[in-house]
């Protein structure tokens, strides 16, 4: 009786493996362990992704969610390196439509363009701060010669994820400033998780996820559960509160006021303790050391700071609410301060969310969030490319490809 009800779980489930594939579903793991950054994109991994908007990812051989490149950079070719984090990534959107899809296409036709051909090289991968994205330059960038890296620094959660007390995560490398130097911290190498991660149990669970659409679609199933079981919870505490603050459709997800800030939302505030002093000033070593490592290999270096959705909601009321639940003075203080430290290091910045903002006010758009998210999460298909046109307009008009 045992061997027919195996026999017949297993014929079920090869059955459904077949169904699922003939409907084209897939529900992939996209990234890998990697001793230097944590984790990394997995070389040749590709299928839907659907936890924000719906695209059809493919990762290259290389590990990078783009096309193929070929190492040796190609005669006339000026090459651009992308470090960054989610926003680079730009899962959420078809390949051709992310922010710096479009810049490449919009950088064709600059003047100092001409003659040659611009090619964008993206390196993004999420989860990554600015210690990650210094290390992805150190040990997968150089190889491909690039003429020109940019640093797309998120400001909402670039601090926190630098620093582990604000990231609650032992499973990926942080540095720290000390004796006037930064000093990596790779000990989650010899983390329990890390090392468990490698065990042949856990590497067999991994090849179940990533070639099984059947587990696929169990854990997808697990994680919408979840996801409405949160969500419920949620609910249920909101409307618990003395003074409730639902979000309109006006003002999505808007938090009310018995509703604790969380830690990225304190980026918005002029730090006035020692850990966000610190967290601020580990990030800001970082940048300049990335500034300085660029140049030393003969490339220049640009930063861009991106935006964040209360930064660009279309309603300057909805804006200045946030403002004032965030106690913060001013919504672009990282995003000026950023630009005052590459201003000091004369390092060109691009700073998008002021422009953005007035852009996404006169059109009425939100350039932020899906569905019924609209106003949070990463750029839309219009963030996107009003985002990608924009960078590359600034680039033309400083002349940085010269």
């Amino acid at each position: 009786k045992l061997v027919l009800v195996l026999f017949g779980v297993l014929f079920g489930a090869l059955i459904a493996e077949v169904a699922l594939r003939v409907a084209g579903y897939s529900f992939p793991n996209f990234y890998v362990l990697d001793d230097a950054r944590g984790y990394a994109l997995l070389p040749g991994a590709e299928g839907w992704y659907r936890k924000e908007g719906r695209s059809y990812v493919r990762i290259n051989s290389d590990g990078l969610r783009d096309v193929e490149h070929s190492i040796p950079k190609p005669a006339n070719t000026l090459r651009i390196a992308l470090i960054g984090d989610s926003y680079a990534e730009a899962f959420a959107v078809p390949l051709d439509q992310a922010f710096w899809y479009v810049m490449k296409n919009k950088l064709q036709e600059c003047d100092a363009a001409s003659g040659k051909t611009i090619e964008v090289i993206n390196f993004g991968v999420s989860g990554y701060g600015t210690a990650q994205e210094l290390l992805t330059l150190r040990e997968r960038v150089w190889k491909y010669s690039p003429d020109v890296v940019m640093l797309a620094f998120t400001t909402n959660n670039d601090l926190t994820d630098n620093t582990r007390v604000l990231k609650k995560v032992d499973d990926i490398p942080y540095f720290t400033y000390n004796n006037d130097q930064l000093v990596l911290d790779n000990s989650f190498r010899k983390t329990s998780t890390f090392v468990s991660q490698r065990s042949p149990l856990r590497r067999f669970g991994r090849w179940l996820r990533n070639d099984s659409r059947v587990v696929q679609a169990i854990i997808q199933g697990h994680r919408a559960l979840k996801a409405l079981t949160a969500s419920w919870r949620a609910r249920l505490s909101q409307s618990n509160e003395s003074a409730p603050h639902p979000a309109s459709p006006d003002q999505p997800n808007a938090p009310g006021p018995g509703v604790e800030l969380g830690a990225d939302n304190l980026v918005y505030r002029e730090p006035h303790d020692t850990l966000w002093n610190t967290a601020w000033q580990v990030t800001e070593e970082l940048v300049k050391e990335i500034g300085n490592e660029v140049r030393q290999h003969g490339a220049k270096f640009v930063v861009v700071t991106l935006s964040n959705g209360p930064q660009v909601w279309p309603d300057a009321a909805q804006r200045e609410a946030m403002k004032v639940r965030f106690g913060s003075n001013d919504l672009f203080y990282p995003d000026n301060r950023i630009r005052t430290l590459c201003q000091s290091q004369n390092i060109p910045v691009i700073t998008l969310a002021p422009e953005l903002a007035q852009y996404a006010e006169a059109n009425h758009v939100y350039l932020h969030g899906f569905d019924k998210n609209l106003g949070n999460g990463h750029w839309n298909v219009t963030g996107n490319r009003v985002a990608g046109e924009l960078i590359a307009k600034k680039i033309c008009d400083a002349a940085l490809l010269k």
